[in-house]
């Protein structure tokens, strides 16, 4: 029995299949040619459908009737394989992606990193420089105006606005409203400086579902973009000074401390809100953020910047907000109060636009825990024809209305309601009285 070495068998093998190889090629049973991942092969043609290529298969079956096209079969390729169009840099991604593209290649640089300097006491109680928060803002007017939030810049004794170009300069808080949580920073950029600014859109006809699109500042990370959509509308949100923002929208667009001020865009690159807080046990973005609706900041910046405040209006007299307890306190008293719910003036300002109206207060001190208000007066109900149930809708009601207006009371003075018209007074200066 004659003995084969391993050399000499692999040898024989490799002839074998190499003899295998050239008799199925000589049949036509294997192409010469590749197909793709993303071609499909047309059989009634011979040819390879592609994006762009015209790769075919040798062998009979090609060579039949065949024409050739004279056209290069060669596409230059991306990393996955895919044929690119060299002609267009966003070809290869879907409408949304281009949109996004385009709105933060358009916006980003009017998104500004906001920095603050606060005052701190050191161990020997003076006072020293200490760096403070940090926050988003957008420029709203060439001339150097951003807007963010309250938040962002309070209790800051110096205020630091860095564009997109790496330069950072001092600016000056020239207004804030505590109540919806805008600021308004005006810095100087040098003579020639080209600001891109974001433009205002609108929020009252926002949908539930609708994409969205925020830019800012996540844990320093300068123009970040996240996208998302309108969650919810018209949600109210207690703000951390215990005060509820109203109407916020609310979106599942990731934002994240350093958020704060920036700007929440539709597909068309327009503001329809401020980004402003988020709902989250963690500290980090959980898919529930929340933001100032742009029409709110229509009506705030002119304020802002012409006065540095928000000039509201207001009722010159002192409220208690009715509860469950004192409805049960009156009824025992024998003076039952003609409704559950609404505003029970406990006094009204003497030759104040309430006292002028014809608006009384009561006249028998009550102590309730340690608050002390009278009882007996008229209860109001609505304003302008907006129910008044509590303290927060007095303010809700009166949030439009600046001092001088005109506004239509209604409240009941024992079982009988009274309308009345009264002019508002302003309601910092009314504070500034009462203290």
């Amino acid at each position: 029995m004659r003995l084969y070495s391993r050399a000499q068998v692999a040898i024989v093998a490799l002839c074998s299949i190499i003899a295998g190889l050239l008799l199925a090629i000589g049949f036509g049973l294997l192409p010469t040619g590749l197909t793709r991942a993303n071609q499909v092969a047309d059989p009634s043609s011979g040819n390879v459908a592609g994006s762009n290529d015209a790769f075919q298969l040798d062998g009979p079956a090609a060579s039949a009737g065949a024409e050739t096209d004279p056209a290069p079969a060669y596409a230059p390729e991306g990393a996955n394989g895919l044929a690119l169009n060299v002609d267009s840099p966003v070809s290869g991604f879907s409408a949304s992606e281009r949109e996004n593209i385009d709105v933060y290649e358009r916006l980003n640089t009017g998104v500004v990193n906001v920095t603050t300097e606060v005052v701190a006491l050191n161990w020997f109680l003076e006072p020293i420089p200490r760096e403070g928060g940090s926050g988003s803002g957008s420029i709203i007017d060439a001339r150097g105006y951003v807007l963010t939030n309250n938040h962002v810049i309070a209790n800051a004794v110096k205020v630091y606005v860095s564009l997109a170009d790496g330069n950072r300069y001092e600016g000056q808080v020239i207004g804030s409203d505590v109540e919806n949580d805008l600021a308004i920073i005006k810095f100087n950029p040098p003579a020639g400086t080209r600001l891109t600014v974001i433009p205002f859109g609108q929020s009252g006809g926002l949908r539930v579902g609708q994409k969205v699109l925020a830019i800012g500042n996540p844990f320093g990370l300068e123009r970040t973009l996240t996208t998302g959509v309108v969650s919810s509308l018209g949600r109210p949100i207690q703000s951390e000074e215990n005060i509820v923002l109203r109407d916020m929208i609310q979106t599942d667009a990731s934002i994240n401390p350093g958020n704060s001020g920036g700007p929440l865009l539709n597909a068309r690159g327009e503001m329809i809100g401020i980004n402003t807080v988020i709902y989250s046990t963690t500290g980090g973005s959980v898919g529930v953020g929340f933001a100032v609706p742009v029409d709110t900041a229509r009506r705030v910046v002119p304020e802002l910047i012409e006065f540095g405040r928000v000039r509201r209006g207001w009722i010159e007299a002192e409220f208690v907000q009715i509860f469950p307890a004192l409805v049960e306190y009156m009824q025992a008293q024998g003076q039952p109060l003609p409704v559950s719910q609404g505003l029970l003036v406990s006094s009204a300002s003497r030759s104040g636009n309430a006292d002028r109206a014809g608006i009384q207060g009561g006249s028998t001190m009550v102590r309730y825990y340690q608050s002390r208000f009278n009882i007996g007066g008229d209860v109001i109900v609505s304003i302008d024809g907006l129910a008044v149930a509590s303290v927060a809708d007095l303010y809700a009601a009166l949030e439009d209305n600046k001092p001088g207006d005109r506004v239509r009371v209604e409240y009941y003075r024992g079982g009988r309601r009274v309308t009345v018209e009264l002019v508002l007074a302003d309601r910092a200066e009314t504070l500034v009285k009462r203290n």
